[in-house]
């Protein structure tokens, strides 16, 4: 059994749980944007702590994303796992034996979890995201990226939970006061996702076996969660199971069906 939980997305600090259950259970942190103080305490509404996760995995090196795991990776003794575009350009710290590279199209055997990372356009130095699977059931996570060409969907397309970033919604940002270069970079194609580009997203990927879509990483100010939801109900209808991940608290377990 697989199943994921975001324990907090947006600029604030982003990490996602996900767990895998067999002859024994595994647990990757997926992105390390909170401290630790704060982890643990996400960590405990779920009867975890810190000491119970088996490994890390950085999507890329802006600091709500990779902000916190060295200071928890290191006093954990906890492997991470980035591009090494990711750790050079996030300041080449010494992980003490900890760090291990992956890249565009690698698999990591964590046993009872099986992970595939992926490249995605985004405006970091060799970001990645990645599928999750126990052999049975797929779980992507899909957030900081501009746009998502073919191959990004063909790495979706099995998946029957999706973590999705709905960033903004383009009307909203379009009126915003962010100056204009920072509107570019957000609405660009290595900036982030808006609802219009997520839903469409979603929409080619239902057309496999896609249960369940979290809208993620909303931007507090250019986006609203019932826009974001609209959005996606409209491109797959009411057969797939709508949510958003809190930018503090997060989600509850979501668990394919």
């Amino acid at each position: 059994m697989i199943r994921l939980r975001s324990l907090g997305s947006g600029s604030s600090g982003n990490a996602t749980l996900i767990e895998a259950r067999g002859l024994r259970t595994r647990r990757l942190l997926v992105d390390c944007g909170l401290g630790p103080k704060v982890l643990a305490q996400r960590l405990a509404r779920c009867g975890l702590d810190i000491g119970d996760l088996d490994a890390v995995f950085i999507t890329h090196e802006h600091g709500d994303h990779i902000g916190q795991v060295h200071k928890i990776a290191t006093v954990h003794k906890l492997p991470v796992w980035m591009s090494e575009g990711t750790w050079r350009a996030g300041g080449g710290a010494d992980f003490a034996g900890l760090l291990r590279f992956c890249a565009d199209g690698q698999r990591i055997d964590m046993g009872e979890l099986e992970v595939h990372a992926f490249s995605v356009p985004h405006d970091a130095a060799e970001p990645l995201q990645l599928t999750c699977d126990d052999g049975a059931q797929r779980i992507g996570i899909l957030t900081d990226l501009g746009h998502a060409p073919e191959s990004v969907v063909q790495h979706l397309s099995s998946c029957q939970v999706l973590m999705l970033e709905c960033n903004h919604d383009t009307e909203l940002l379009t009126r915003s006061s962010y100056p204009e270069f920072l509107k570019r970079r957000i609405a660009g194609d290595r900036g982030h996702l808006s609802n219009e580009q997520a839903a469409q997203i979603a929409g080619m990927i239902q057309k496999g076996q896609l249960e369940q879509v979290v809208a993620a990483h909303l931007s507090r100010s250019n986006n609203r969660a019932a826009l974001a939801l609209s959005a996606l109900e409209r491109a797959l209808g009411s057969s797939t199971e709508l949510s958003v991940a809190d930018a503090e608290m997060g989600t509850d377990w979501i668990d394919p069906a």
